[in-house]
């Protein structure tokens, strides 16, 4: 049974930093697409980040570029997203989330596989 459980998520003040990691079990996904996605209250999961099997390519939503880092380690099965510059919008609950390679990276269909989330909010 594939499972992904993130974990990293907190309290932190605009302009702080945060890690989180999402670690998968069951199989593995050294070829397929990893990413993370959010989700404030009254809003729709919109995407962050992906990354490919290879960790060689990454793609970004414009409001993150420049202050979140995508990355994986396939030997550890996990992908971790490094958070700096936080700002009060970016207070939501996060999602990591696994796909087959090839597939659209920012659509929400696109992926197979979703952690449960993990909480992150940025105080002004």
């Amino acid at each position: 049974q594939v499972q992904l459980v993130e974990s990293g998520g907190g309290l932190v003040q605009a302009g702080g930093s945060l890690r989180l990691s999402c670690a998968a079990s069951g199989r593995t996904f050294s070829t397929n697409t990893m990413a993370w996605f959010r989700q404030a209250p009254g809003k729709e999961r919109e995407f962050l980040a992906a990354i490919s099997g290879s960790g060689g390519t990454t793609r970004y939503t414009d409001s993150v570029k420049g202050r979140f880092t995508i990355s994986r380690d396939n030997a550890k099965n996990t992908v971790s997203l490094q958070m700096n510059s936080l700002k009060p919008e970016d207070t939501a609950v996060y999602y990591c989330a696994v796909g087959p390679a090839g597939a659209s990276w920012t659509r929400r269909e696109s992926y197979t596989y979703w952690g449960q989330g993990t909480q992150v909010t940025v105080s002004s």
